[in-house]
C-alpha cells in the first residue's frame, strides 16, 4: 500500500517558483537512487536554485567511514577548477620528500555520499563536465595518470544549475544528466511577498527560523532513508519495462541512456511512495523528468515536453505494454521470425509498411521539431583568429590552456607537471648536491610546469547586411542560412556571439554579446530588411562592441564576420566612409573575415576591397561550406 510521504518546504514557499515542486521531487529521487545521474536545474536568476540544493544536504543520511560517523557533505565545484583538483593527482610533496608515489584525492572523493554542486555548469569546460557525469553514473572514479593507478568510490548526488541566457550545454552533455527541471519565478504578488517575508525572518534569526522547520526536515530525512532501503526490493516487471522502452522510442531519443535513467527514476519514485512495484504513474512522472532535455539535439530546438505529445506517447506505450504481455500469435510456416501478422492473422500486407494509409502504416511518427529560419544550412569552414590567445576554453582558435599538448616547460607553475623538464632541471644540479650514484636527488626548485596549447572560444560579432541590394537579388535567404550555419558552428566551438544588422540609415545591435546562440537565431527570425546599406555604421558599431567587451573580458579575443556584397549606399561618399570605418576596426587589432555575398556574372569586387581595408580574411559565400572547399579561413588583425 502506498504511504503518504511528508511534504517539506525548507522554509521556502515553493509555489513562489514555477517548477520548484518538480525540482524538489527530482532532488529527492536522486537522493534515493544516486545512480540516476544527477539533476540539471535550468532557470532565470533569483529563483532559489542554489538555496534548494544546499538545503538538500542536511536531509541526507549520515556517512559511516573509517574515521567514524559524519554528516553528508556539500562540495561546491568552482567554474575555474582544474582536472587535477576534480579527480585528484600525484602528491608531489610526498614524492619529493619521501621518494614515494602517492595519490592526492580530489573533489570527487570529498563528495562521496554527499552532494556535488556545480553552479553555472554551462560555463564549465566540457571535459570536466564529462568527468563529473561519468563519475555520477558509475559511482566510482578511475585515475590512470602520472604513473598512478587509483580507483575510489564516488557515489554522490550531482546537481548542476544554469541560466539558459548565459549559454546552453551541448546536447551530448545534456543527455548525460539524469534529470532536468526548468524553474521560473512566480508572477503572483502574494507569493512574492511571502518569499520576501521568509527571507527577512531568516536574516533576523537564522537559528529560530531553522528550528521552525526542523520537524518537517527530520521526517523527510527519515523517509529518504526508508526509500533507499526499499529500493532494491521494488519490482520492475516486463510490462512496465516495455512501456518505458516504447515511450523512449516514440520520442526518438538517441541511444539507450534515456531508457536506463527512466527505469531507475520510475523505480526510485515507486520506492519513495512506499510501493512494492513500478506502475504506469511512476513511469509518467519519470518521463516528465528524464525526456524533455533529451529531445534537444540542436541549439535551435526548443526545450521542454509538450503535454499532448506525452499523453499520446503514453497511450501508444500503454498499448505496446499490453500487447507485449499477451501471448504472441503463431508464425505461418516459412515466415521469418519476428514478422508481424497481417490484419487477418496471416501474412502482413506487403504494401503496409510503405503505405501510411494501409495496414501497418499507423505507427506514430517521431515528434516534429520547430523549423528554424529559412535558407540552406551547412557545416561551415573554420574561421580562426590568428596567433595564440589565452581565452576561455573552446574549439575555435589556438590558445594556451589547461588542456592540450605540452609545447614546452616553464620555471613557473603551469598547467600540470612537465616531467621531462623537471628531470632535466634536476640533472643539472646532481653534482652540486653531492650525488654520485643511486636515486636522483630532487628538490622543489626542480619543478617545471607545462605550457600547453589547446583551443579557445572567441567573441564572434556578425555584421549582417540586410539592405535592399541583398534582398532584391533573392540573396537574403542564402545569407540567413549561412548566418544560422555560422551560429551553429559558434555554439559547437563554445563562442560568445553578437549580431549587428545593417539597413536603412543605421546599424542595429539586435543581440548584445551572449553565449546563448539560440537567442541569436530567434532574433534573426524577426530581422527587418530593405533600404540603404550603411556599412560604415556597421563596422563602427562592431568596433564599439568589441572594445567594450575587452574591458569586461580582456582574455577573450574577438572575430568580426561581415556578410555583405560590399555595395555601401546612403550617400555619394558611403563607400569611402565604409573603407575608412573598416580601417579603424583593423587599427583596433580586431580580427575579421568578410563573407562576399555578391552573385552574378559581373562582379564589382567591393567586398574583397573591404576585406583588404579590414586586413582580414576573405571568402565567397559559396565557398563557406566545409563540403565545398576544405581548409581554414584565417583572419588577420
Amino acid at each position: 500500500m502506498d504511504q503518504v510521504r511528508p511534504d517539506f518546504s525548507w522554509g521556502f514557499p515553493f509555489s513562489a517558483v514555477v517548477g520548484q515542486d518538480r525540482l524538489r521531487l527530482a532532488l529527492i529521487l536522486c537522493a534515493v537512487h544516486p545512480g540516476i545521474g544527477g539533476v540539471l536545474v535550468r532557470g532565470e536568476k533569483g529563483t532559489a536554485k542554489s538555496t534548494v540544493v544546499r538545503a538538500l544536504t542536511a536531509l541526507l543520511p549520515a556517512v559511516h567511514d573509517e574515521n567514524g560517523t559524519r554528516p553528508a557533505r556539500l562540495i561546491e565545484l568552482p567554474v575555474g577548477a582544474t582536472e587535477d583538483r576534480v579527480v585528484g593527482s600525484l602528491d608531489l610533496e610526498k614524492v619529493l620528500r619521501d621518494g614515494e608515489r602517492a595519490f592526492q584525492p580530489g573533489l570527487l572523493s570529498a563528495a562521496h555520499q554527499g552532494v556535488l554542486y556545480v553552479d553555472e555548469v554551462n560555463l564549465l569546460h566540457d571535459h570536466l563536465v564529462d568527468v563529473l557525469l561519468d563519475a555520477a553514473a558509475m559511482g566510482r572514479v578511475h585515475i590512470e595518470r602520472d604513473g598512478i593507478s587509483h580507483s575510489h568510490a564516488a557515489r554522490f548526488v550531482l546537481v548542476g544549475t544554469m541560466n539558459p541566457e548565459e549559454g546552453e550545454l551541448r546536447p551530448q552533455l545534456l543527455d548525460r544528466f539524469g534529470l532536468a527541471v526548468d524553474v521560473a519565478a512566480s508572477r503572483e504578488v502574494d507569493v512574492r511577498m511571502e518569499v520576501v517575508r521568509r527571507r527577512l525572518d531568516f536574516e533576523r534569526d537564522p537559528a529560530r527560523f531553522a528550528e521552525r522547520y526542523a520537524e518537517q526536515d527530520a521526517a523527510l530525512a527519515a523517509a529518504i532513508l526508508e526509500a533507499r532501503d526499499r529500493l532494491d526490493s521494488v519490482e520492475l516487471d516486463d510490462v512496465e519495462l516495455r512501456r518505458i522502452s516504447s515511450l523512449c522510442a516514440s520520442f526518438d531519443v538517441d541511444g539507450m541512456r534515456a531508457d536506463l535513467v527512466l527505469a531507475r527514476t520510475a523505480t526510485a519514485h515507486a520506492a519513495w511512495r512506499g510501493a512494492d512495484a513500478v506502475t504506469a504513474e511512476d513511469v509518467r512522472v519519470a518521463a516528465e523528468l528524464t525526456l524533455p532535455h533529451r529531445r534537444r539535439r540542436d541549439p535551435f530546438d526548443e526545450p521542454g515536453l509538450d503535454e499532448q505529445q506525452l499523453d499520446d506517447a503514453l497511450r501508444q506505450a500503454d498499448e505496446d505494454a499490453r500487447s507485449g504481455a499477451e501471448e504472441p500469435p503463431e508464425q505461418e510456416p516459412g515466415t521469418p521470425p519476428g514478422t508481424p501478422p497481417g490484419p487477418d492473422g496471416g501474412d502482413t500486407d506487403p504494401e503496409g509498411p510503405d503505405d501510411p494509409d494501409g495496414p501497418g502504416g499507423g505507427a506514430p511518427a517521431p515528434p516534429e521539431r520547430p523549423a528554424g529560419p529559412t535558407g540552406t544550412q551547412f557545416t561551415t569552414k573554420l574561421l580562426e583568429v590568428p596567433g595564440v590567445g589565452e581565452g576561455a576554453p573552446g574549439r575555435r582558435s589556438r590558445s594556451r590552456s589547461s588542456r592540450g599538448r605540452a609545447v614546452r616547460s616553464t620555471a613557473e607553475q603551469g598547467h600540470g607537471l612537465h616531467l621531462v623538464g623537471t628531470l632535466f632541471a634536476a640533472a643539472e644540479r646532481q653534482v652540486a648536491r653531492g650525488r654520485s650514484a643511486g636515486r636522483m636527488i630532487l628538490d622543489s626548485a626542480d619543478l617545471r610546469g607545462a605550457i600547453r596549447e589547446g583551443r579557445e572560444g572567441n567573441l564572434v560579432v556578425f555584421v549582417v547586411d540586410a539592405s535592399g541590394s541583398m534582398a532584391a537579388r533573392d540573396r537574403l535567404s542564402a545569407v540567413t542560412g549561412a548566418v544560422v550555419s555560422l551560429l551553429r558552428d559558434a555554439y559547437q566551438r563554445r563562442d560568445k556571439v553578437a549580431v549587428i544588422t545593417v539597413r536603412g540609415r543605421a546599424a542595429e545591435l539586435v543581440l548584445p554579446p551572449t553565449s546563448s546562440v539560440d537567442i541569436a537565431v530567434r532574433r534573426l527570425r524577426g530581422m527587418k530588411t530593405g533600404g540603404k546599406s550603411p556599412l560604415a555604421e556597421g563596422f563602427l558599431r562592431a568596433r564599439e562592441v568589441v572594445l567594450r567587451e575587452r574591458l569586461r573580458d580582456p582574455q577573450r579575443r574577438a572575430l568580426v564576420v561581415a556578410l555583405t556584397d560590399g555595395r555601401a549606399t546612403g550617400g555619394k561618399d558611403a563607400l569611402h566612409r565604409a573603407k575608412v570605418a573598416a580601417g579603424l576596426l583593423a587599427d583596433s587589432s580586431v580580427a575579421s573575415v568578410v563573407v562576399d555575398c555578391e552573385t552574378g556574372v559581373v562582379r564589382l569586387g567591393l567586398a574583397a576591397e573591404l576585406a583588404r581595408r579590414l586586413r582580414g580574411g576573405y571568402v565567397r559565400l559559396g565557398e563557406l561550406s566545409a563540403q565545398q572547399v576544405a581548409g581554414v579561413v584565417r583572419a588577420a588583425a
